[in-house]
């Protein structure tokens, strides 16, 4: 059965996860759009940094977030100077970094979605004197909504399953910053193996289904 410990872990990651998703589909899509349209320079460089989360170290990540984040860091002198506590082993400080490390798996799929919508709806669109901010709110999100569904599935998944970042960034302070696949690394550390694999487990159902829902998704998609 679990505890109270094992319930505030999965209440505190489903309330950062919900939290960080609803900010990435706002950050996300806009970006998303930009990279989809542009001809710029800027794209191939900016589209490599927000992929930078697939292939790097989730520690390597965390400890540059560290930095950024801390006193020192440009991100912690700004938040000193607004007069905010520092953000490393914070709640607001997961945010950010969930924000950060899942912002690929979120911007990819709509991205996608908006190239394959091609020029037609928008060139439409403009000969019925729509704005370009009409026609992205109008047009182009609702005709990309398959993509931002995937996309807050991805999003909203990846950031339950995150360890490294979590864990550099966060530590493992109980109600504040232990989620729950750091609090299943402390059970196994502790030798605790019947919890670690009551958390594993709801884990790993919770893994499945979300792919399950995406693959099936995918699949009436193709017969529709």
């Amino acid at each position: 059965m679990p505890t109270s410990e094992d319930l505030a872990a999965i209440w505190l990651t489903l309330k950062l996860a919900t939290i960080v998703t609803f900010l990435l589909l706002l950050i996300g899509a806009p970006l998303a759009w930009w990279l989809a349209r542009t001809q710029s320079w800027l794209k191939a460089p900016l589209g490599a940094v927000v992929a930078l989360p697939l292939v790097l170290p989730p520690t390597v990540l965390g400890f540059y977030l560290l930095l950024t984040m801390g006193p020192h860091g440009p991100l912690g002198r700004l938040t000193t100077f607004l007069g905010v506590a520092p953000l490393p082993f914070t709640f607001a400080g997961l945010v950010v970094a969930s924000l950060v490390y899942s912002l690929p798996f979120v911007v990819q799929p709509i991205q996608n979605a908006f190239e394959a919508m091609g020029d037609r709806p928008l060139e439409a669109a403009a000969t019925l004197r729509a704005s370009p901010l009409d026609a992205f709110f109008t047009v182009a999100l609702p005709l990309a909504r398959p993509g931002l569904v995937t996309a807050a599935i991805l999003g909203f998944a990846h950031t339950v399953g995150e360890f490294g970042v979590v864990l550099m960034v966060g530590g493992a302070i109980p109600d504040k910053t232990r989620v729950v696949s750091v609090l299943i690394y402390d059970q196994v550390e502790s030798m605790n193996y019947e919890r670690a694999h009551w958390l594993a487990g709801g884990m790993l159902l919770f893994s499945f289904c979300v792919l399950l829902a995406l693959y099936g998704r995918r699949r009436n998609g193709r017969h529709g």
